[in-house]
C-alpha cells in the first residue's frame, strides 16, 4: 500500500490512468539510458537511437493497450459492489480464473447474493405477520401493487371472525391466537393459487381476487365459509365459528383504496344484517 498511497498525487481520481503512466515511464527507462549514455559519451548513433524510439512508442502503445484491456474486469468489478451497495443479486457474474481477477469476482459475487438474500429475508419480515405467517398490511399493499399491474379485472374481499371478542374473554387470548392461526390457513388454502391472502388487523382480513369476477370471488368465499367449522376446531364443540365478509370490485391498483372502503362497509353491513354472511358492495 506504500507505493499506492505515495502516487497519490497523480491522478487522484483516476487510478487507472496512474497505472497507465506507470506503465509509460517503465516502458521508456531503455530508451532514457540510452540516450544519458550516449549524452555522456558524446556518441551519437542516430539509426540506433531512431529504432529504439520507433520500438519504444510502439511497445508503449501495445503495453498501454493491454493494460486498459486488463483493467476492464477491475471495472466490472466496481459495478458488481454497486449491486452489493444496492441489495440486488448478481446473477450474470463473469467467469474468473485461479487469479486474482477470478477470486475478486467470486468474492463480490457471493457478498452481493448474501447480502441481497438478506435483505430479502428482512423485507419478507417486515411484511408477514408473525402469527398467522400470512402478509401484513404493508405486504399485501406492496404485492398487490405488483399483481394488480396490468390486470383488467379484480375483486377485494374483507372478511372479520364473528364474536371473535367472546372467544378471547371466554378461552383466552392463547386459544384465540390458535383460532387465527387456523383460520390463516384454512383462509390461504381455500383461496386460488393466483389470489392474495393477508391479516389486515386484529381479527379482520383481507383476499385480492386478480383476473376474478365477482361471481368467482363470492363462491370462493362461501365455500371458505360452510368449510370454516371443519377445519377450524374450537375448544367448545358446541361453538360455531363463522364469519362476515364484503366483497368490492377493484379497478387498478390506484383504486385499491376506493374498494378497501366499499368492502369494508359491506362487511359491517353483513354483520348487522345476522353475521355469517357475504354482503356484495354496491
Amino acid at each position: 500500500m506504500r507505493f499506492y498511497h505515495a502516487t497519490r498525487f497523480l491522478f487522484p481520481r483516476r487510478y487507472e490512468l496512474r497505472l497507465l503512466l506507470v506503465c509509460f515511464l517503465a516502458v521508456h527507462v531503455p530508451l532514457i539510458t540510452v540516450l544519458m549514455f550516449e549524452a555522456v559519451t558524446m556518441h551519437w548513433d542516430l539509426t540506433i537511437l531512431g529504432v529504439l524510439l520507433v520500438a519504444t512508442l510502439a511497445g508503449t502503445a501495445l503495453g498501454l493497450s493491454a493494460i486498459h484491456a486488463l483493467l476492464t474486469p477491475v471495472t466490472r468489478a466496481i459495478d458488481l459492489l454497486e449491486a452489493v451497495h444496492a441489495g440486488r443479486r448478481v446473477l450474470d457474474v463473469p467467469v474468473g480464473g485461479q487469479d486474482l481477477v477470478g477470486r475478486l469476482y467470486l468474492g463480490v459475487a457471493r457478498a452481493a447474493n448474501e447480502n441481497a438474500a438478506r435483505m430479502e429475508r428482512l423485507v419478507d419480515a417486515a411484511e408477514r405477520d408473525p402469527l398467522t405467517g400470512l402478509r401484513n398490511r404493508r405486504g399485501f399493499l406492496d404485492s398487490a401493487e405488483t399483481l394488480l399491474d396490468g390486470a383488467t379485472e379484480a375483486v377485494l374481499a374483507i372478511i372479520d371472525i364473528d364474536h371473535f371478542k367472546q372467544i378471547n374473554d371466554r378461552f383466552g387470548h392463547a386459544e384465540g391466537d390458535r383460532v387465527l392461526e387456523q383460520f390463516a390457513r384454512h383462509l390461504e388454502n381455500g383461496i386460488r393459487r393466483t389470489d392474495l391472502a393477508a391479516r389486515w388487523g386484529g381479527e379482520e382480513f383481507i383476499v385480492l381476487f386478480v383476473g376474478a369476477s365477482i361471481a368467482e370471488a363470492q363462491a370462493v368465499l362461501e365455500r371458505l365459509r360452510t368449510g370454516l367449522a371443519r377445519d377450524c376446531v374450537m375448544p367448545d364443540p358446541a361453538w360455531e365459528l363463522t364469519f362476515s365478509g364484503g366483497v368490492a370490485r377493484l379497478a387498478g391498483f390506484a383504486g385499491l383504496g376506493e374498494a378497501t372502503h366499499q368492502a369494508d362497509a359491506a362487511m359491517y353491513a353483513a354483520k348487522q344484517a345476522g353475521r355469517n354472511r357475504l354482503q356484495i358492495a354496491s
